[in-house]
């Protein structure tokens, strides 16, 4: 009897373990965007301040996925030498010390340097995400990622709301700027996720580092169902991506302030948090099949009316921001569906978010320089609508339930 009275208190230890795990994700989760999202608003007010054009400041919003694409390979060795855990521990600091140098007074070169930096971090984190949710949550992989994503997307709203407003606050009488703005929107939460994740994984118990031939990664650059979800991933993160970094200059453009503009573009991301969260509930029964498919379908009545109807703009953005939430949720779900297990997930993840970004970097800057070279903004749109064709139809074929390295 004294023997199981010493075996029963392990059940309520692992539930406790377990919820701290899910904290942990969530607190990475709310840090992933937010250094990223407060720059479109500001763009307006960088290239003032710092005499850039508009094709480079499409240029800089595009060097975090830049990063994202040249350092995603990294993140699966990187895992299985030091274990995910530690590798996201040092991809939080990196993160940190990017939105540092970022906000540093001087040169434009510390602007483009910490972005730079802020990307690296970024990309690995990106990486590792759905590997650990496919570890640590077998059971709830779409439901925690509809959370975890969720809260990327809601975070990134609210600093894309408020940067503008924070720039403009009063400092020793003279506005706060652009660079103290960028420093609150992505360095604020980032002490919390940092202890929060080092609470964790303070023990051993999961470090999971694997020995021997890295079976995950082998062949996932020749596997078409790999191509499939990392074009999914590249195409949608480059439709999101030019409405974050341009929305605010389109809504400006037509009248409205810069304070309302980045009010638009939170109003974006609080429909893609509302996209996140709804995916869940598509992924159900015959839908699942063609929910990639059918999602994108809603941005293209929202870029349609964009150009045939600018002034409800945000009634448009709100339908493109359900896509954008509802297609992110939607990749990052098929990284980890279409892996047997967690190790083969973190090379999935790493191979579709390089070849991903690379896709993603070009449309903030295609958009930009067609902007700037046609005057207006309807080459722009028509660009995204190109774009979210070619989703749908690549979400026909990765809507298929098929695994990678699978050669049954």
């Amino acid at each position: 009897m004294a023997s199981s009275s010493r075996t029963a208190p392990p059940e309520p230890s692992r539930a406790a373990s377990v919820a701290m795990l899910l904290v942990a994700v969530c607190l990475v989760a709310a840090n992933m965007r937010p250094a990223i999202t407060g720059l479109g608003p500001l763009l307006d007010q960088i290239g003032a301040d710092t005499g850039m054009s508009v094709s480079a400041l499409g240029v800089l919003a595009a060097v975090p996925l830049v990063a994202w694409a040249l350092f995603s390979p990294l993140a699966h060795d990187l895992s299985r030498r030091f274990g995910q855990p530690r590798v996201l521990m040092w991809s939080l600091l990196v993160l940190l010390a990017g939105t540092l140098v970022r906000s540093i007074p001087g040169p434009v070169v510390s602007l483009w340097v910490g972005t730079a930096i802020i990307g690296i971090g970024i990309a690995i984190i990106n990486v590792l995400m759905p590997a650990v949710v496919k570890r640590d949550f077998p059971a709830h992989v779409a439901a925690v990622t509809a959370a975890y994503t969720a809260l990327l997307a809601g975070l990134g709203a609210v600093s894309s709301g408020v940067v503008v407003p924070i720039s403009r606050i009063p400092l020793a009488g003279d506005p706060a700027g652009w660079r103290f703005a960028l420093l609150v929107t992505g360095a604020a939460l980032l002490p919390f996720a940092i202890a929060g994740w080092w609470w964790a994984h303070r023990g051993a118990a999961h470090v999971h580092v694997r020995a021997g031939a890295p079976r995950g990664r082998t062949g996932i650059w020749a596997d078409p169902v790999a191509w499939l979800v990392a074009v999914y991933m590249g195409l949608q993160a480059s439709m999101f991506y030019m409405f974050v970094t341009w929305l605010a200059p389109l809504s400006m453009s037509i009248g409205r302030s810069e304070v309302v503009a980045g009010i638009d573009v939170m109003v974006y991301q609080l429909f893609s948090l509302a996209g996140c969260l709804l995916l869940p509930l598509i992924l159900r029964g015959g839908l699942e099949r063609w929910a990639p498919a059918l999602i994108p379908s809603l941005a293209i009545v929202g870029v349609a009316g964009l150009m045939i109807a600018p002034d409800a703009v945000l009634l448009w953005a709100s339908l493109i921001g359900l896509t954008g939430g509802a297609t992110l949720a939607m990749s990052l779900t098929l990284m980890a569906q279409r892996a047997r297990d967690h190790d083969a997930s973190t090379a999935l993840s790493g191979m579709s978010q390089s070849v991903g970004y690379v896709i993603a970097a070009l449309g903030p800057v295609a958009f930009g320089t067609l902007h700037s070279v046609t005057g207006d903004w309807t080459a722009s749109l028509a660009l995204v609508l190109i774009v979210l064709a070619a989703l749908t139809v690549v979400g026909l074929f990765a809507g298929r339930d098929r695994s990678v390295l699978d050669r049954s």
